[in-house]
């Protein structure tokens, strides 16, 4: 039975003749409308400016030919792929009683041909008719992005800024290691807290000083990481100090909850709640669907193949959850994941491990939704006191 947060289909009555769609493709500079009114035999394609009012002065126009035409009006509805403007169109538009939908870019069916013909007119095409089978109520025209809140997108910020910032400091540091390396110099560390005042201390194994460009270069790299540490330290520091403020708010007392399973930190558990555990997913199977943890078969006749990850999901959860099966393994070695994992591990071919890794983090998954959503601990997991 189908869920009420089943977005790959609509669930409100549909009726064309006093509906009016109209599907946007956007760009950077200009959006090109394409609409369906009722009344009008011909289906307008308008391309507008990169802006909201003109979006809305041209819904208004269409409703009044629909009105001038016999037509009656009792509901809008506009859809646009997600991309790079993300969902603020959307609530703009449910916020003036237009309905505002965002299609998954890859579940809009097209041509497979070797060459297929590409043009923004084409693609307004293929979303009305995407669209249109999705207002209908049938199944897999489409799939729907749920919208989320302002607060709900701008609590997802903290993280991901962490993780850039990380990355940026293993670039940094791995700079510096190359250019030392390049001079023979093996054993300095850029990260410790003394690093600029023993970098001019370093000697080349032939007795030399560093060169004075390399020297510039190496300190203003070493700035550079002391900076993106700092705020690295300050997202951190920000996050514990919103957790104590606020422990009873729902997605504080999942990431402190998650944070109470040995192994688990709270940067990761930061990460799971508002990535994907706060959200209303139906069951188990869009949990790991959701992660991009499920298979990709390949069958035909009597081909029975399996392709690996379908990875259309979260790719920032699925990273984050292998990661944490590898450390799952080492911190939770008595519970009944870790031992089925080692069950079907040992003596087994090699490469297995790295295959069944997946499976371990697509497992573990679904029992850390489990945990935040019903209270239901994992079998033998160990978890830290209050």
């Amino acid at each position: 039975m189908r869920q009420q947060n089943d977005l790959s289909r609509s669930l409100a009555a549909f009726n064309q003749n006093t509906t009016l769609i109209a599907v946007v493709e956007m760009s950077q500079l200009s959006w090109l409308v394409a609409g369906i009114i009722p009344g009008i035999e011909r289906h307008p394609l308008k391309k507008l400016v990169a802006d909201e009012d003109e979006l809305l002065r041209l819904l208004q126009r269409w409703q009044s030919d629909a009105l001038r035409s016999g037509g009656k009006i009792e509901r809008i509805a506009v859809a646009f792929e997600a991309g790079r403007d993300g969902f603020w169109l959307a609530r703009w538009l449910r916020a003036r009683n237009i309905e505002g939908y965002v299609i998954h870019p890859t579940s809009v069916a097209v041509s497979r041909e070797h060459r297929r013909a590409k043009t923004d007119r084409l693609d307004t095409e293929l979303l009305k008719r995407a669209f249109l089978g999705w207002l209908r109520g049938e199944p897999d025209h489409c799939s729907m992005a749920g919208i989320p809140t302002m607060e709900e997108e701008d609590a997802k910020r903290p993280h991901r800024e962490r993780e850039s910032l990380v990355a940026e400091r293993t670039r940094i540091v791995n700079r510096i290691r190359g250019c030392l390396a390049r001079l023979g110099i093996r054993t300095f560390k850029p990260t410790l807290q003394r690093a600029l005042e023993l970098l001019p201390k370093l000697r080349t194994p032939e007795g030399t000083p560093l060169p004075p460009n390399a020297l510039a270069e190496m300190r203003r790299d070493l700035a550079r990481l002391h900076f993106v540490q700092d705020q690295i330290r300050e997202i951190e520091a920000v996050r514990l100090e919103r957790l104590k403020q606020a422990p009873d708010e729902k997605s504080h007392a999942m990431v402190c909850l998650l944070a109470r399973v040995i192994g688990v930190g709270i940067e990761t558990a930061d990460m799971l709640v508002r990535e994907v555990l706060s959200r209303n997913l139906r069951d188990r199977r869009a949990v790991a669907r959701y992660a991009g943890l499920t298979g990709a078969p390949d069958e035909s006749g009597s081909k029975r193949r399996e392709k690996g990850l379908a990875r259309a999901g979260n790719a920032r959860v699925r990273r984050g959850m292998i990661q944490l099966a590898w450390r799952f393994l080492m911190f939770q070695k008595e519970s009944a994941l870790a031992q089925w994992y080692r069950a079907r591990t040992a003596g087994a071919r090699q490469g297995i491990r790295k295959s069944l890794i997946v499976a371990l983090a697509r497992k573990l998954l679904i029992e850390l939704w489990r945990l935040v959503t019903t209270g239901q601990l994992m079998v033998g997991i160990k978890m830290r006191s209050l």
